[in-house]
């Protein structure tokens, strides 16, 4: 069985060529490379709650620290947590800066 990202488990239909993306725009958990295989997922599809501006509960989501509470009870982040395990789930981005500092 294969881990699914965000948008195949959500089914957003935001991401690229989905069905919502002329109404919505397209997400940037999709098409965020630098975060490919984080998770096991493609691009940032596995770790969607450390990218800005993921459209999630009806709106546009900023930086970690502004929707942490918010991605930590959603469902999907639970389902990846559990499925890597304490040993190998990866919560931030390597060198991604949190806080309220952050722009």
């Amino acid at each position: 069985m294969s881990k699914l990202n965000c948008c195949e488990f959500k089914k957003c239909g935001r991401e690229p060529g989905g069905v919502n993306v002329k109404e919505m725009g397209v997400c940037p958990a999709p098409t965020e490379t630098s975060s490919n295989g984080k998770n096991g997922g493609e691009n940032a599809g596995r770790i969607c709650w450390a990218v800005a501006g993921t459209f999630c509960g009806g709106k546009v989501q900023g930086h970690f620290a502004q929707k942490s509470v918010s991605c930590m009870s959603c469902d999907f982040f639970k389902k990846v947590k559990e499925e890597e395990g304490a040993n190998k789930f990866i919560l931030f981005k390597p060198g991604q800066k949190y806080g309220p500092s952050v722009q």
